[in-house]
């Protein structure tokens, strides 16, 4: 009798014990309602965990190619750490049904408040801010391939929305744009760019990018990326483009202030450029295009884990100033907003119609030393060939970069 009371007892203790609500009940919700200009019906899930910051940061995660809102949830650690630093995760959903990328390359995506899959981003962004009371000044995104080109796009098309990004196995901001007339080329892969056919001096990536946002006078994101060096998918050449892109958006050398070996992992070079870390590249020796995101460095420079006093980048650095950003001049700026007139020694991309205006090229002054991931060497070009505390390594016939002498 006994025995069966007890057993009854521990029966009654399990059924509670599945019936009473989860610690932790937050999960992956879809938002459906109108959430603002959604002109590709982009995709909105959300986390937002149990117990929130007074003021919270929010986390834009798009996913890669084939992926999924639901799949970069599971697939990554930001959830989770959002529920223990009490941040908000955003999880856009691509509405290209053929592959489930990104749009990278309509005019509309690489132009701020144009249209495409990068404004729809934002509106969710927005929408967020006003729902919980979310710090407009510490909006970050983060993603790896298609996710981390769409990372670019998003820092270079909405300095004004996002304080940093972090991308994985990405592309400078504008290498995807369709040549020619690509108003509404939403699906364009853009096999030139992923190869990395698609160079450009620091200036010149730097009107693509300033093309993109021409009235903007304010604040640059700050900025990290990370790169395997043999990346069968996205060429490694677009490492050192983003380089070329971010540190010339940024006003810095494109020498680092910093190298720093084996960090976060065996066989990964971190380089720092400007002022407390304005920009920071990862170069992961021998990694593929399956490179490992390690969230909990995408946190730490995101300062996700901060809960009060938090440093807001953009309104006031840790040394009180800001990057300076330079007027666009008549003759860098795109008439549409389209980066896709440029020629490079490399390929000749479509000539533009009659819309655009093309961008004067700029070179760069003959030095005897290439900086660290400058180009040095390849057909038709004609600049230094030895490198600065680097080595000259060739990608192809068109293409060499001085690259850290551990990669």
């Amino acid at each position: 009798m006994m025995r069966a009371v007890k057993n009854l007892i521990a029966s009654a203790a399990l059924l509670l014990t599945v019936l009473a609500p989860s610690t932790n009940a937050a999960s992956l919700v879809q938002i459906t309602e109108n959430f603002g200009p959604n002109p590709t019906k982009v995709g909105f899930y959300i986390y937002v965990p149990d117990v929130l910051a007074a003021k919270p940061a929010i986390l834009v995660n798009p996913h890669w190619c084939h992926g999924t809102a639901s799949a970069a949830y599971a697939g990554s650690q930001y959830a989770t750490l959002a529920a223990k630093y009490g941040y908000i995760v955003i999880y856009p959903n691509s509405p290209n049904a053929a592959d489930q990328c990104w749009d990278l390359s309509s005019s509309q995506t690489l132009t701020h408040d144009g249209g495409g899959d990068s404004q729809g981003i934002v509106s969710m962004v927005k929408w967020t801010i006003a729902k919980y009371n979310a710090d407009a000044s510490r909006v970050f995104v983060t993603g790896v391939s298609s996710g981390g080109m769409m990372t670019n796009v998003l820092i270079g098309s909405y300095p004004d929305v996002f304080a940093a990004g972090s991308a994985w196995a990405g592309v400078p901001f504008g290498c995807y744009a369709a040549p020619g007339n690509n108003s509404g080329v939403y699906g364009y892969w853009n096999s030139q760019c992923a190869s990395g056919n698609v160079t450009h001096t620091p200036a010149e990536w730097k009107a693509i990018v300033q093309a993109a946002y021409p009235g903007y006078r304010g604040w640059r994101p700050k900025m990290q990326t990370f790169h395997g060096t043999s990346d069968e998918t996205v060429n490694y050449v677009n490492f050192g483009e983003q380089v070329k892109e971010w540190t010339a958006v940024l006003g810095l050398s494109q020498t680092p202030v910093s190298t720093t070996l084996n960090t976060p992992l065996s066989g990964w070079t971190k380089t720092s450029y400007g002022p407390s870390g304005w920009f920071e590249a990862y170069s992961a020796a021998g990694v593929t295009h399956n490179i490992q995101v390690q969230a909990d460095t995408v946190v730490a420079f995101f300062q996700l884990s901060c809960s009060a006093g938090c440093f807001s980048w953009g309104q006031g650095s840790p040394s009180g100033a800001v990057p300076p950003v330079s007027p666009l001049t008549t003759s860098t700026r795109l008439t549409t907003s389209i980066p896709v007139a440029i020629s490079t020694t490399k390929i000749s991309t479509s000539t533009a119609s009659s819309t655009h205006s093309a961008v004067t090229a700029t070179t760069t002054p003959a030095t005897t030393v290439q900086s660290l991931y400058g180009q040095c060497g390849g057909i038709g070009y004609a600049g230094p060939t030895a490198c600065a505390a680097a080595k000259c390594s060739s990608y192809n016939a068109y293409y060499s970069q001085c690259v850290p002498t551990a990669v």
